[in-house]
């Protein structure tokens, strides 16, 4: 049986290109051409993603870092985020009682001031050089605000065909 209170989640730093914003943390993964944009509460949680931390440890430093209690399942519900989007080298297993978070149900059970603290990991798919040059995608890349290459097709999101 796994021992929750002792997962120790380590942060993925090898491929990707980091950039600290005062507001955010943008962060390029370099392997699968994505973009991710980290709220201060994602990006303070994946900081202490050191391997060394547990999710109630780093509970405890966001309580200090934004004055505010902080439950675990908002950590867990980062962590969750995190590992969806590669940006853990593991993602740990949940406890039960915190597996499936969504934003909508921590919102609702720490109450509607805990908001600001909700942890955010926007991403978008980037386009590859040649795409960006040519303002077109091809198969297999998102078509969503940008145009299929000749010989493709937007399907659902997602260009198809030859191109």
């Amino acid at each position: 049986m796994k021992n929750f209170k002792t997962t120790k989640p380590q942060a993925r730093k090898e491929g990707l290109v980091i950039h600290e914003l005062p507001e955010e943390t943008l962060v390029y993964d370099l392997e699968r051409d994505r973009a991710h944009c980290l709220n201060p509460t994602a990006a303070f949680v994946w900081r202490l993603c050191d391997g060394r931390s547990t999710p109630g440890k780093i509970a405890q430093a966001l309580t200090k870092e934004i004055n505010q209690p902080v439950e675990e399942k908002l950590v867990w519900l980062a962590i969750n985020q995190l590992g969806r989007n590669h940006l853990l080298e593991n993602t740990p297993v949940p406890p039960p009682a915190y597996a499936g978070l969504n934003r909508r149900e921590v919102m609702r059970a720490l109450g509607i001031t805990a908001a600001v603290a909700i942890p955010v990991v926007a991403s978008i798919v980037a386009p590859i050089p040649a795409q960006a040059a040519t303002g077109c995608a091809s198969t297999g890349q998102s078509c969503v605000g940008i145009a299929c290459c000749p010989g493709c097709v937007c399907s659902a999101g997602t260009c198809t065909g030859t191109c």
